[in-house]
């Protein structure tokens, strides 16, 4: 097994027995970029030169016995909607495909630099996060490294792909509405959205501020335990972060489950779950009952205006976060010699932003607009205090809760591009998690017959990561899901 296939704790056992250095997992890394990438599609942009540097440095401080942290060497990759100094963030957009380098680093950035992480590259992604395929990227399809006419979901499909093909070994995502689960599910790999305030958003590009959150990608639970303590914590950048202690999520990760109480959801395996998922959840789902836990059904009554109440939310604050772009201050500016100010920005938007962007903008708008925002934005705030009463009801009878990622597998690219309808719906067991704010997982939990990946998705209550992990390592060490590796590789 070649190193960039390891995890990043047995790399760290590596690394601290000197049995490898830093450079030679970051060159085992690149070559596999090298090998696959053209498939893949995973990167926007790789950072080779800085990334053996970063090493080498690593490999100093090793040899000079400085302590480091666990992560420290380990490669790692950003989604591009999160800010990095000196490098370009595009957001998978032709907005800000020439014009827009930070000159500084998101809050997650500095964090993983403390912690001396290796910056390999930055990731593919939906445009400014819209979308579930990475279809929406302006520049390129990002292939799922299973099945190569597949997507690997969206909208950190990048990040996600490249930790199940191994060109990175770690990588952060963001989740608005399932971002990070529904690419962890489709492409075999574990994903975590932490609570709402439980990560910093300060240096993540606005997508929806009262939903967006950063979380890791990784190949096992224990890699995103490890990855989560480093990027959590408050950050008095961010007004919404929570002024809360930040655990060690690796030391519950074996105490198991017996005596706590999984929810089975009933609304979530009903019509439309594909028959692959359904038996694959429900197994994992008695899985945890064969360890110990207690299985008990429970509603969540208001999943029927799940998509409905979180696009209505989500395209308004969209609308809001992406009137910056106007082609005045920064980003793309239209070549059109229109000296009227109107015509200037409005060809601006038209030819920097694709036709996902711009519908949700335009819808988002509408849904904001004088005469509307009461029937549209403000029943769906009201909507919302609702999902998230069900989720308090529900952890009244259960510790966490057990259901399936996505409705189905990963599906061929452009199978759905054309009707955005069946692409929300790709989202409707993600959105509610998001709309109430809860922490929420997927694992690996088996393949389908067609031998695409499917994921466990977990939900605890507010600031429970710790339970998620927890539940969610005892499944994965009664399996090997994870193990398996796609074809690409």
């Amino acid at each position: 097994m070649e190193l960039c296939e390891y995890t990043a704790h047995e790399l760290w056992r590596l690394l601290s027995k000197r049995q490898v250095s830093s450079r030679e997992i970051v060159e085992s890394v690149l070559s596999r970029i090298q090998r696959v990438e053209d498939r893949v599609g995973a990167y926007i942009r790789l950072m080779d030169d800085m990334a053996l540097a970063q090493a080498d440095e690593v490999d100093s401080l090793r040899a000079r016995g400085e302590p480091l942290s666990p992560l420290a060497g380990i490669p790692i990759a950003l989604k591009d909607n999160i800010c990095t100094t000196g490098i370009p963030t595009t957001c998978g957009s032709r907005m800000l495909e020439l014009r827009h380098t930070p000159v500084y680093d998101a809050t997650v950035v500095s964090k993983l630099k403390r912690a001396r992480t290796v910056l390999v590259g930055k990731t593919n992604m939906d445009e400014f996060a819209m979308g579930s395929s990475t279809e929406n990227s302006a520049f390129f399809t990002t292939r799922n490294p299973w099945q190569l006419q597949c997507v690997p979901g969206g909208t950190s499909g990048g990040s996600a792909a490249a930790v199940a093909a191994s060109e990175t070994v770690l990588a952060l995502g963001s989740d608005t509405g399932g971002s990070v689960r529904q690419p962890a599910s489709f492409c075999s790999v574990v994903g975590l959205k932490p609570t709402y305030g439980r990560v910093s958003r300060y240096g993540l590009v606005a997508h929806a501020s009262s939903l967006d959150q950063i979380g890791p990608l990784t190949k096992d639970v224990t890699d995103c335990a490890l990855l989560l303590h480093v990027i959590s914590g408050h950050d008095p950048r961010d007004s919404t972060s929570a002024e809360r202690p930040v655990p060690d999520y690796t030391l519950p990760l074996h105490v198991g489950v017996k005596g706590l109480r999984v929810g089975r959801p009933r609304e979530y395996f009903g019509t439309g779950l594909d028959q692959d998922v359904h038996q694959a959840v429900e197994e994992a789902i008695r899985s945890l009952g064969n360890q110990g836990a207690e299985i008990v059904e429970v509603s969540l009554p208001h999943t029927e205006y799940a998509i409905a109440d979180y696009y209505i939310i989500c395209m308004a604050e969209a609308s809001s976060n992406l009137g910056r772009y106007d082609g005045l201050k920064y980003g793309y500016r239209t070549a059109a010699a229109e000296q009227d100010l109107k015509m200037v920005v409005a060809k601006t938007r038209s030819e920097g932003f694709g036709d996902e962007v711009k519908r949700r903008i335009m819808l988002g708008t509408y849904a904001l607009s004088a005469g509307y925002y009461d029937a549209y934005y403000d029943k769906a705030q009201r909507v919302r205090m609702l999902i998230k009463r069900d989720y308090d009801n529900a952890f009244q009878q259960c510790d966490v809760l057990a259901c399936p990622v996505s409705p189905f597998p990963a599906f061929a690219v452009g199978e759905k591009i054309d009707d955005p309808l069946k692409m929300y719906l790709a989202d409707i067991y993600t959105v509610t998690t998001n709309l109430a704010g809860i922490p929420a997982m997927s694992i690996p939990c088996g393949f389908s017959k067609a031998g695409l990946p499917i994921g466990l998705q977990l939900k605890a209550p507010l600031f429970q990561e710790e339970l998620l992990l927890r539940v969610a390592y005892a499944f994965e060490s009664s399996t090997d899901h994870h193990l398996r590796k796609p074809s690409v590789v």
